[in-house]
């Protein structure tokens, strides 16, 4: 059979171009299944069950949260270890995705039957998955992958996995079998960006196929084994409309945020872990012109933006002899050079702001970026920190200068103590008076108190500001009919 190891001698046997046989059944009740007797000098050994052609029930539906017994793990154990004795990897890689997943549930059914393990056909239906997402996939993850209504996947060690669910964060029955294959997964993962995770290298920053980030820590420094954490992206993205029904923004909030995307205002988008600024941020590039040039620097690349022109730029970290860096601070500054019309900064977190405050006060209207702190004012100081942090000895009024010339606008994102995630604040950076920023909210998020389900209710209101301080750039982009509307209808919902 394809996939097979070769003959004893070290001779490989050169696979026979044949119909392939039929998909292998479960055994039934009282069927047996032998090896085929083994003649003097014959090739490999030949599995050939004996088992009725039946027809195999679907398999019960997965169910990633289901405790399993010590007997399981044991005779998975048992088959995975018979299964790696049995197939040829460098065969098994050359086939794709579905043949290969075809050809280890033969196998692994040949070695069930040929074992006498007892176990239900649905038993046996989830050991086959199991078995193929260990070899081909991300292992016992992979159902948790699959559920879109995870937001979090937290594995401490072996033995503990956490998920995020509603905001909640609740402990799952799923486990690997050991440390070290939770380790080989980490690796599989970190391996498919160009990184690489063991004890030189305990630290990594990662992303899925699908863009979701992953953080590894090893040990010696994770002390209980492996920890892996996955921020998973949803297979259908968010749009402004849909987190208008979450109750994160109101509609006619949303609206003023459409137009300020529209209307190229140079945003920063501000929140603690968690609270959905990466969303919020793909929900507003939504709203870029389809013909403009964009280009996007991250550590990781998760966002996913519609825009036909795109260019995506992502930082790497050095290699075992500590060359070859990229810093995120390198990939704003080059892109400069790139033509870009507006510049996206995956998450502000070091000396990029002022490269990034830069551009964004030298022509690149639009530009738009993360960062991590609890309101508009916070954050204002945290820029103010981490330009002094990358070695500029400007005075202070200076760098407020800059940061007032160069920010539009802040939209404060906040994750409740109920798991509800709510844009808090739609904040201008208006000007300066002394050494002083000035701000104005327009939009602000009010906590009425909570129902009897503990869940948080509360009301986006305006501010009374009418006529705000991006009205003219509004005007420009033909938008302030829209604008004015929206802040009017906002106005008297608060009255």
């Amino acid at each position: 059979m394809f996939g097979r190891r070769g003959n004893d001698d070290g001779t490989r046997t050169t696979p026979e171009f044949r119909a392939p046989p039929p998909m292998p059944m479960a055994p039934a009740a009282g069927a047996t299944a032998t090896l085929t007797p083994r003649q003097p000098d014959a090739g490999p050994a030949v599995l050939a069950p004996r088992r009725p052609e039946v027809s195999t029930p679907p398999a019960e539906p997965r169910r990633a949260q289901r405790e399993r017994s010590e007997t399981y793990y044991d005779t998975k154990s048992q088959v995975f270890s018979a299964l790696i004795d049995t197939i040829d990897l460098s065969q098994l890689a050359k086939l794709d995705p579905d043949s290969a997943r075809e050809e280890i549930r033969d196998i692994v059914n040949d070695i069930i039957a040929i074992k006498n393990f007892v176990m239900s056909i649905s038993e046996q239906e989830e050991l086959l998955e199991d078995i193929c997402n260990d070899v081909l996939g991300f292992g016992p993850l992979e159902p948790l992958l699959a559920r879109d209504d995870i937001a979090d996947i937290m594995v401490n060690g072996a033995k503990n996995v956490y998920i995020e669910v509603n905001g909640k964060v609740e402990q799952t029955g799923v486990r690997f079998r050991d440390n070290q294959q939770l380790l080989n997964i980490c690796q599989r993962i970190v391996s498919q960006v160009g990184r690489r995770v063991d004890e030189s290298s305990p630290i990594c920053d990662a992303r899925l196929p699908d863009g979701s980030r992953v953080n590894v820590i090893a040990p010696p420094l994770s002390i209980d084994g492996t920890a892996l954490t996955i921020r998973k992206f949803k297979k259908d993205k968010l749009t402004l409309d849909q987190i208008t029904k979450f109750g994160a923004i109101s509609p006619h909030g949303a609206e003023i945020l459409k137009i300020i995307g529209r209307v190229r205002c140079n945003i920063l988008i501000s929140g603690g872990t968690g609270s959905g600024k990466t969303t919020l941020l793909n929900c507003l590039t939504n709203y870029i012109d389809r013909d403009e040039r964009v280009i996007t620097c991250e550590d990781s690349a998760e966002l996913q933006l519609q825009q036909p022109h795109v260019v995506r730029l992502e930082t790497r970290p050095p290699n075992l002899e500590g060359e070859g860096e990229v810093t995120m601070r390198d990939l704003v500054r080059n892109c400069l050079r790139m033509r870009p019309e507006r510049i996206i900064v995956g998450e502000v977190r070091g000396p990029e702001v002022f490269d990034l405050l830069q551009a964004m006060n030298t022509g690149h209207d639009g530009s738009m970026g993360t960062i991590h702190s609890n309101s508009p004012r916070e954050c204002l100081n945290r820029m103010e920190s981490m330009i002094a942090m990358g070695g500029y000895s400007l005075p202070q009024r200076t760098v407020r200068e800059i940061i007032v010339g160069s920010i539009d606008v802040i939209i404060q994102a906040a994750r409740l103590r109920d798991g509800s995630r709510r844009i808090t604040h739609i904040t201008e950076v208006v000007g300066m008076e002394g050494d002083v920023i000035i701000t104005q909210d327009l939009v602000v998020y009010n906590l009425k108190g909570e129902d009897a389900q503990g869940r948080l209710i509360g009301e986006h209101m305006s501010t009374g500001i009418g006529r705000p301080h991006f009205w003219e750039r509004a005007r420009y982009f033909g938008e302030e009919h829209r604008l004015a509307t929206a802040l009017e209808a906002m106005e008297k919902r608060a009255e």
